[in-house]
């Protein structure tokens, strides 16, 4: 399988890139990124592209893929909602939409968050606009579209996030993970767990195109060993 990465250097994007690395069924990761990350890997190939909101001089190198999984985001806070729009919707298919002329059978994954509001209509600016993206990519002819919302996530194997803010809350709130994990077992998923549901659902797909946190759970848990004979 094929692999496209967004957001490869992000909190998500390092953990999803990990399990894809390590997945025997994967035989390459293209991670599209605006500079060199400076990580090497026999399965890894980094795509240097400027403009996220043009691909067509890379176009060529975007065909032959089985899936997209697109963990590129930015947070809302101190945006209007003109901005987070660009940011977000415009951005996010700007990718799509040209992934999807290029590759018709590829499977799409979008990370959302939990709380989006499909309806568009809501009074939570962020989640009417994530509404509306994940409603324009399921428009779209890919194969399948899946959209992950996750809520609390539990970064692993040394991942930081980049947003300073955001790693002082994860720094502060490691210890109580493992306690939180027992109190809300189907509301906090691990990065591993997020890019192993990744994997799956590109290959085995999924009942539903919405995917909560407890559905991401069930799919990232760790496959299950056969007993010996």
């Amino acid at each position: 399988m094929k692999v496209l990465l967004f957001g490869a250097t992000g909190m998500v994007g390092q953990g999803v890139l990990r399990e894809c690395l390590r997945d025997p069924g994967v035989t390459q990761v293209m991670a599209l990124v605006r500079k060199p990350s400076g990580q090497t890997h026999a399965k890894l190939r980094e795509l240097v592209h400027g403009d996220f909101f043009d691909y067509r001089v890379v176009e060529p190198d975007l065909t032959g893929l089985d899936a997209c999984f697109f963990c590129l985001g930015v947070s809302a806070a101190g945006l209007g909602e003109a901005e987070y729009r660009r940011l977000t919707h415009d951005l996010t298919l700007a990718a799509a939409e040209t992934l999807a002329r290029l590759n018709p059978a590829m499977t799409f994954v979008y990370v959302s968050g939990a709380g989006t509001d499909s309806t568009e209509q809501g009074r939570t600016m962020w989640a009417r606009v994530k509404g509306r993206t994940e409603n324009a990519l399921r428009r779209l002819p890919f194969k399948a579209v899946y959209l992950f919302r996750p809520g609390l996530i539990q970064p692993l194997h040394g991942i930081r996030s980049r947003t300073g803010w955001y790693q002082a809350i994860y720094t502060l709130m490691r210890p109580a993970f493992p306690l939180l994990r027992r109190l809300f077992p189907k509301a906090i998923l691990t990065t591993e767990e997020l890019g192993r549901a990744m994997l799956r659902v590109a290959r085995e797909g999924a009942p539903t195109a919405i995917l909560e946190a407890a559905d991401l759970i069930v799919l990232g848990a760790p496959p299950t060993r056969s007993a010996a004979p």
